[in-house]
């Protein structure tokens, strides 16, 4: 049973997400609010089928055979109680907000995350939108919850679950919660993740708690004197596919191999963040 309910929790989900972006769509139609363009909503659902490609061929050679290794060297043997799921759930999602965080202040990580931030409308399929290489390193996040004693079969299923919830809030329909806006990453708070404003950028960096943010000082209210501006600081002329997943990637060897810096101090294009500019 634990091997198909990543599977089952697929088929309950999507319909769910498609029939809220039908719904949405309808109702931006209706308000003659411009919230999808066909060629950016087709390159959403393209990064998504990457995305998906690349977790799947990584599973069984990669993924799984690590969070093996670390729960045979586990720690503690845990009991499956209600306690065990809710431990896991809160270390999960700690887990992706270091993740989340190392992702936008390492350039290197950057220049695989961008993808995510690259669209310029923010919708419901936006979560599609997905960092396609980040499966080659996101287990390293997720190793130390199985070295505790978690399954990693329940580790996996427990990151779908929440991926659910970080899709549902790249929405601009909903606007603010009350008080689960204390507690939760509303889309509120994820407009605000979205923004390439100056005061918004890299803030707001949880999936599903924004308590992380507000511990951590990354926490930032969405504010009614300063409209979100979606996309990058600086934008992407070229909106093709491959150059959405692979301009980062370019722009950063560019600035290594004109640098006139030594060598060693050149690594900080690549490890310090994204706007880290030598004097040279």
């Amino acid at each position: 049973m634990e091997l198909f309910r990543e599977q089952l929790l697929l088929l309950i989900s999507v319909p769910v997400i498609l029939g809220a972006i039908l719904l949405e769509i309808i109702i931006t139609h209706f308000h003659g609010i411009r919230a999808y363009t066909w060629r950016e909503t087709l390159t959403n659902f393209y990064m998504a089928a990457l995305n998906g490609s690349m977790d799947l061929m990584l599973r069984a050679v990669l993924v799984l055979p690590l969070l093996l290794w670390c729960w045979n060297h586990r720690v503690w043997d845990l009991e499956k109680d209600w306690v065990y799921w809710v431990a896991l759930f809160f270390l999960q999602d700690f887990a992706y907000y270091v993740l989340h965080y190392v992702d936008h202040h390492c350039r290197f990580f950057w220049a695989v995350h961008v993808t995510h931030h690259s669209s310029e409308e923010f919708n419901l399929t936006t979560g599609f939108r997905s960092s396609v290489f980040q499966p080659v390193y996101r287990t390293a996040y997720f190793m130390p919850i199985a070295l505790l004693g978690f399954e990693p079969l329940d580790v996996l299923f427990m990151y779908a679950a929440t991926q659910i919830y970080g899709s549902l809030i790249h929405t601009e329909r909903i606007h603010k919660m009350g008080w689960l806006e204390h507690v939760l990453v509303t889309p509120s708070h994820h407009r605000v993740h979205h923004a390439s404003n100056g005061r918004y950028l890299d803030k707001n960096m949880g999936m599903c708690l924004i308590i992380w943010d507000k511990l951590f000082g990354t926490y930032q209210e969405e504010l009614s004197d300063e409209p979100v501006r979606y996309g990058l600081t600086k934008r992407i002329e070229d909106r093709g596919p491959v150059n959405i997943v692979l301009h980062e990637w370019r722009d950063m060897w560019r600035d290594v191999r004109k640098s006139r810096l030594p060598w060693f101090r050149r690594l900080g294009y690549i490890l310090r963040g994204p706007g880290w500019k030598a004097e040279e």
